[in-house]
């Protein structure tokens, strides 16, 4: 009981450990199976989702399956079940002819993980064949002198089964005369050998018909037999000798068909028949039967079709010599096959995705590659690369596997498609090599916000619009794909006096295109400014704001309001003032002022007075003139002038100053320098609006005694008007250092052509004296005689006393020039007369007591008066006043 139990203890230990070498081996990712020969499609292998730990859901959804490195697909992988079974009938003899232990090899492929196991599966033997011998009838030759305990080779049989199955004994029936002995070979082999056990005699028997039978191991046993036909001759004294008992030779696989690879020689010292030798194969493999022919003449072993080291890197015949008298000697022919570089690389793409997100993580798997090379040695050493140029890398995994991985992080606003090829290269002289092309598209994150094709809008939108009017089109654009490039629009909220901004403006959400909800009034809103939101669809959804400034354009739509005369009582007759003139009054004395406000703004608010009926014929009119940029800047220093600066003058030194002018008015008349011509441009500059000339680093040795600069001068119309000015520099030490350069100046300057100007000049002055010598003295005389009546508006009271008034926001840039107006006595009377009703004496006190908003000014309060009506918000524009004339 002690023994038995530690067998069963010894048992469960065996087991334990066979256990543990499966686990060892699934967790390694490598599983094993045995399965008979020639079973049929379908049967079960094994169980490879419950071995691998995979639920029956997940092999749909994560794409596994088999992949068989053969040339014929030998397992497949059921789908439902998860088991491991065979494709195909499977012969071990066919595929494992020169192997003992038969096994065949497959991966299971995860794509969903890119992972992969490698399978293993063993193909067992069955006794599915039995012995049998390459000739069926063999007839051997003895000579009836032969002694007894001569032994004669037989031929062997095959059986490619394995083990038990494979040959395991003779036997030999037929005749009393032979017996049968088996000898070991070499490699375990049995040889049979036919023994001579009695001696012939040919008057007695010329031929003894004798049956080899070779048998199996297998249950049941199979057998094979071959009959042997024993002819007794005549005395034969030698038999064939070989020259060598064994051959061997090299041979490379690329040997072309039909060469001669060895002659096999054997010599015998008989004579006639008995001298005469044939070759034969007495031992072969079916292989080698296929590959090799033998010439029974002469011995020559040739070669019947290509060899392949791949499919067996040595072959070993058996060569018997045998004469006309049934003597025979063996020889042993070995060859070696070497490899030759005739096989590529296999580089097959066991796994691949065909996209990729983006934001993927550097190292993430996108292929797995498996590659093999049937050559041996340096030829079947391959090494594997990516083309250049792209964001991946080849990481070697288990085995003869490769992965393909991110190696940095990938853009799809760059490149949205990748190529990429594998290369695989053996080491063979030239090396061969294959390629496979990985197609890889690249998914879209939504890493990228709208962009305005602006920075900042803005648009200029007439009062009075249409609601519903298009303002403008604000346009941004996404750099991903698909739904993350799809931009809507929407504004942000904001108030526009006191009411939500939505009930002003609206944005269309597709095409960004924003419009005016309502009618704008200048007069209530002169500007809008908003934001408008571009997201994407992306999730989540990015986005970036733009600001929209909407002008609002005046129009005239307002007309003058007259503040001063006050509106007359009876409707529509207009406005009626009363003012004092007294009779004694000079020309261009004051009367009234008319003062009106305009609501609207710029050229629309501006008022002009025109005196549409009166009794008399003359009124004063005052005229705003708006500049135009029709003068150029005036150079007024340097003429022609010339600067000495030191040469110890450190930076920011002052050289000269440019003075100019400019006759215009407002922008019209900003003057801006600038620098444009200068030997050294590093050693001067000029201030953009002071026009100062100063150095712009300390004056150093290297530079020139004399600098000539040009500096332009530009106004700041449209379009700019400029001109220029020259400046000649002297650099010196001291004033009589400078005085050779600055005389040679000066005698340069002395050209005829400026002399001719002076000239000119001189004649044109004293022309203006004379001319103006003759106008004071006409004008002198027509003063004291008086002047007419055509001629009084000319006098020199032309303006009102009380001066002009501005609007407080009429634009820079305007002069105010004043001009006459005479209008005809008689058109003035054809036109009406205006009687005003006689004044109080205490009119104008009252008048002013009444209404102290009218302030009185002027020269003379009893007889005239200028007067400005303030109130409320607006801003009178003050006409220009009336002048009576007698």
């Amino acid at each position: 009981m002690c023994a038995a139990g530690r067998r069963w203890g010894r048992r469960e230990r065996a087991l334990l450990w066979c256990v543990l070498v499966a686990a060892w081996e699934a967790a390694w990712g490598q599983l094993r199976y045995s399965v008979p020969e020639e079973m049929p499609k379908g049967s079960f292998v094994g169980d490879v989702a419950k071995d691998l730990g995979l639920e029956l859901p997940a092999l749909r959804d994560r794409g596994v399956r088999i992949l068989d490195r053969g040339r014929t697909q030998y397992f497949a992988l059921h789908g439902k079940t998860g088991h491991l079974v065979t494709a195909e009938r499977i012969d071990r003899e066919q595929l494992c002819r020169l192997v003992e232990k038969c096994v065949l090899r497959c991966e299971v492929i995860v794509e969903g993980e890119m992972k992969f196991f490698e399978i293993e599966v063993e193909i067992t033997d069955i006794n599915d064949n039995a012995p049998s011998f390459r000739e069926s009838q063999k007839e051997l030759r003895m000579s009836e002198t032969t002694a007894l305990g001569s032994r004669f080779p037989l031929a062997e049989a095959h059986d490619p089964d394995s083990g038990r199955n494979s040959l395991q004994s003779y036997e030999l029936s037929g005749d009393e005369h032979f017996s049968l002995a088996v000898q070991a070979g070499p490699g375990g082999d049995q040889r049979p050998e036919l023994v001579l056990a009695k001696a012939l005699d040919r008057e007695e028997a010329a031929f003894h018909e004798l049956v080899l039978r070779a048998s199996d191991g297998g249950e049941p046993a199979r057998t094979g037999t071959a009959r042997i036909r024993v002819a007794v001759l005549d005395a034969n004294d030698n038999a064939p000798v070989f020259s060598q008992a064994e051959y061997t030779l090299r041979v490379p696989e690329d040997v072309p068909v039909g060469s001669t690879l060895v002659t096999v020689t054997a010599t015998d010292a008989d004579e006639g028949i008995y001298g005469h030798v044939k070759y034969s194969l007495k031992k072969a493999t079916d292989l080698a039967s296929e590959i090799f022919q033998l010439d029974a003449e002469t011995g020559a072993i040739t070669l019947l079709r290509s060899l392949d080291f791949e499919e067996g890197d040595s072959h070993e015949l058996e060569v018997q010599a045998e004469d006309g008298g049934g003597l025979s000697d063996t020889a042993k022919v070995a060859i070696t096959v070497t490899d030759v570089n005739d096989n590529a690389p296999e580089l097959t793409v066991s796994s691949s995705l065909s996209a990729i997100s983006e934001d993927a993580p550097p190292g993430t798997v996108v292929a797995l590659l498996h590659v093999q090379d049937r050559d041996s040695g340096a030829n079947g050493e391959v090494r594997c690369s990516l083309d250049g140029g792209v964001p991946f890398r080849l990481r070697s995994s288990q085995g003869s596997y490769y992965s393909v991985v991110t190696a940095r992080e990938l853009d799809r606003e760059e490149v949205a498609e990748y190529n990429v090829t594998v290369r695989a290269a053996d080491g063979g002289s030239p090396a061969l090599w294959s390629s496979a092309v990985l197609a890889l598209r690249v998914l879209d994150v939504n890493d990228n916000a709208p962009v305005f094709a602006e920075a900042r809008y803005s648009a200029r939108l007439p009062e009075n619009n249409a609601a519903g009017a298009l303002v403008l089109t604000v346009r941004a654009a996404d750099a991903d794909w698909g739904q993350n490039a799809r931009v809507r629009y929407r504004l942000l909220e904001g108030r526009v006096r006191g009411a939500p901004l939505s009930s002003y403006v609206s944005v269309q959400a597709e095409t960004g295109a924003l419009y005016a909800l309502r009618s704008f009034d200048y007069e209530e809103v002169r500007e809008v400014g908003l934001w408008v939101r571009a997201e994407d669809g992306g999730a989540p959804a990015l986005s970036s704001n733009v600001s929209v400034r909407l002008v609002i354009v005046d129009e005239n739509d307002n007309a003058p309001q007259v503040l001063y005369p006050p509106p007359a009582p009876a409707p529509g007759a207009g406005w009626a003032g009363v003012e004092l003139a007294p009779r004694s009054a000079e020309p261009g004395a004051l009367v009234a002022k008319v003062v009106a406000v305009d609501a609207d703004a710029g050229q629309n608010a501006w008022l002009s007075y025109e005196l549409a009926k009166a009794t008399d014929s003359t009124a004063t009119v005052r005229v705003f003139v708006l500049d135009r940029n029709d003068n150029a800047p005036r150079v007024l220093w340097p003429a022609a002038g010339a600067g000495v600066v030191p040469r110890s003058a450190e930076a920011g030194y002052l050289v000269a100053k440019v003075v100019a002018v400019d006759a215009d008015a407002g922008r019209n008349a900003w003057l801006s320098y600038e620098l444009v011509q200068a030997p050294e441009p590093a050693l001067f500059r000029v201030g953009l609006h002071s026009g100062e000339v100063r150095t712009a680093r300390a004056v150093s040795e290297r530079d020139a005694a004399k600098q000539r600069l040009v500096a332009v001068v530009k106004d700041h119309g449209q379009p700019a008007l400029s001109a220029t000015a020259t400046l000649h520099v002297v650099l010196a030490e001291s004033l009589q250092e400078a005085l050779p350069e600055l005389s040679e100046r000066a005698a340069g300057a002395d050209s005829p052509a400026e002399l001719q100007f002076y000239l000119v000049l001189a004649l044109a002055l004293l022309s203006a004296l004379f001319l103006l010598s003759v106008a004071l003295a006409v004008l002198a005389r027509v003063r004291r005689a008086g002047p007419p009546a055509v001629l009084r508006c000319l006098g020199a009271q032309r303006f009102s006393v009380a001066g002009a008034a501005f609007p407080a926001d009429f634009c820079e840039g305007t002069l105010p020039y004043s001009y006459n107006l005479c209008v005809a006595p008689g058109r003035a009377v054809a036109e009406g007369a205006w009687l005003p009703p006689p004044p109080p004496k205490n009119f104008i006190s009252t008048l002013y007591h009444r209404n102290k908003n009218i302030l009185p000014r002027g020269r003379n309060n009893t007889t005239t008066g200028g007067v400005s009506f303030l109130s409320g918000r607006h801003r009178p524009f003050l006409a220009d006043s009336f002048t009576l004339s007698n």
